[in-house]
């Protein structure tokens, strides 16, 4: 007996912590959820995730519709990016290949994902297994990743424009992120939507990545003066005025906010 599973987190969690970028179609989405779909595109999506790739006439069977109302049905979907379609070039079967229809990394995202007790899980096990400085030495590779990708986009502009760039630190083109300027004129980054969230309230180191990356590409110090942790509903990262007289490192334990520099209520 052979056992399938055509929902695995485990996939998306590691390309997402290798630091792979999707191309448009492909991008998950954090928002949108198979229940706010139309009822026939949802007994699609369900057929094509429970069975794997299916052709027009084979969906339009197990459904119970017509075959035009199927293709119409999956031209949608391949336009909202939820399905794509690929050749079966089967050589037991004769004739001209036909068209397979499969979910794209944004639909299967819409089905449940355990991303956050596996990352947990994993942060847990080589604490628990290496040690503490083990753990360092994961962040500090993840941090020192994001700053390879980073610093290429980043070469020839200026400060301002460093940060604004850096506002799809956690995805491109982020509605959720953006720069403001406080009375003091110090510059800060605000982030809405941490994508982490659940991860990051249990397990808060995993935030001195952000920090440390954002310091080692804008040269300046940087501390979260609002954290989701503390429930202020979104992270702060304050950026100093100053330039750091030197380089810094990719990575380090994220400071902690003096008291009196705290902004919540404000």
């Amino acid at each position: 007996m052979v056992l399938v599973s055509y929902n695995n987190p485990r996939v998306e969690f590691c390309q997402a912590a290798a630091g792979h970028h999707e191309i448009k179609g492909e991008q998950m989405s954090s928002t949108e959820t198979l229940e706010a779909l139309p009822q026939p595109r949802q007994s699609i999506l369900v057929a094509i995730k429970r069975k794997g790739p299916m052709g027009t006439a084979e969906l339009a069977e197990r459904i119970g519709v017509s075959y035009e109302g199927m293709r119409q049905q999956l031209a949608q979907l391949e336009l909202d990016g939820w399905v794509v379609r690929r050749l079966d070039r089967e050589p037991s079967r004769p004739g001209r290949p036909r068209s397979l229809f499969q979910l794209t990394t944004a639909g299967d995202h819409l089905f449940p994902k355990e991303y956050d007790e596996l990352a947990v899980a994993l942060i847990d096990a080589v604490a628990d297994r290496l040690g503490p400085p083990a753990v360092r030495q994961l962040l500090e590779e993840v941090a020192r990743k994001k700053v390879e990708f980073w610093e290429p986009k980043l070469v020839g502009k200026s400060f301002e424009e460093r940060l604004e760039a850096l506002s799809d630190i956690y995805q491109s083109d982020d509605p959720f992120c953006h720069v403001q300027y406080g009375d003091d004129d110090q510059p800060r980054l605000v982030e809405m939507n941490c994508p982490f969230l659940e991860v990051a309230r249990r397990r808060p180191a995993l935030c001195s990545v952000t920090v440390s990356v954002l310091r080692r590409l804008l040269g300046r110090r940087v501390v979260r003066s609002e954290r989701f942790q503390d429930g202020c509903g979104r992270c702060v990262f304050r950026i100093d005025s100053q330039e750091l007289s030197q380089e810094v490192d990719f990575f380090d334990w994220e400071p902690s906010l003096p008291v009196a520099d705290s902004e919540v209520g404000s």
